[in-house]
């Protein structure tokens, strides 16, 4: 069935699912999880014991991992986090559909996931086709603006070659950063997330893989979020 999305919304069942009632809930299973990932459980077989006890359907359990870490982790992400300020004159890398999909989903509504290393995840999934909604070109000039009012150096931006459509939007992006006088490049890349992790530039990721290898890292999404997408709804399950 075509993907016939016009927004990065949220799914339709994440209103009962991530009630306000249902956050104790999935913090305290977060909780649970990081401990037995700091202890060196198995993340799966930890997930699994975790999500039954607490009785949590497959997308909270999503959720719950893409919230958590060990706590060896968290403090490696810590140390490696630069601020925005520390942007300037900088190069930066970024993470394409990580970034991009975050700033999406905050402005549609989709739900915002406030993980336990500090990192802002959407839940949005692609299934390896990317496909432009009615959120990617007002997503695009805030990354922009911020980008420009941080005074970052070159932006590199690389978007997952396998991924369908992204030869159409580096296009976009590339066309939109010309009109802006953005200094943008955008590459497709087999693997951007090896790229990444070796680069020797500030990232822009919230990608755990990444995080846990790359020199320095940025929290951009979270970084634009919290400065100008106030209806944005995030789900604190950091403590």
């Amino acid at each position: 069935m075509p993907d016939r999305r016009t927004h990065r919304g949220p799914h339709p069942e994440d209103a009962g699912l991530f009630a306000a009632e249902m956050h104790a809930r999935l913090s305290q299973a977060v909780g649970d999880l990081c401990w037995l990932l700091s202890r060196g459980y198995a993340p799966d077989s930890s997930l699994k014991l975790v999500g039954d006890r607490y009785g949590l359907v497959a997308r909270q359990r999503v959720a719950v991992a893409g919230c958590s870490c060990s706590d060896a982790d968290g403090d490696r992400r810590g140390k490696h986090e630069v601020t925005g300020q520390a942007l300037h004159n900088q190069a930066l890398k970024l993470d394409g559909y990580n970034v991009l999909t975050t700033i999406e989903a905050a402005l549609s509504g989709g739900v915002i996931l406030y993980a336990r290393d500090g990192a802002y995840r959407d839940m949005a999934s692609m299934h390896g086709t990317y496909r432009k909604v009615a959120e990617t070109l007002p997503a695009l000039e805030l990354l922009g603006a911020q980008l420009a009012e941080l005074e970052t150096a070159e932006c590199t931006w690389y978007l997952d070659r396998p991924v369908s459509n992204s030869g159409r939007l580096k296009t976009l992006m590339e066309e939109l950063a010309l009109e802006r006088g953005w200094p943008w490049r955008v590459e497709l890349a087999a693997n951007p997330d090896a790229l990444l992790a070796e680069s020797s530039e500030v990232v822009a990721t919230a990608d755990s893989m990444i995080l846990d290898r790359c020199r320095s890292w940025c929290n951009l999404a979270r970084i634009i979020i919290d400065r100008h997408i106030g209806q944005a709804k995030i789900i604190d399950l950091s403590r």
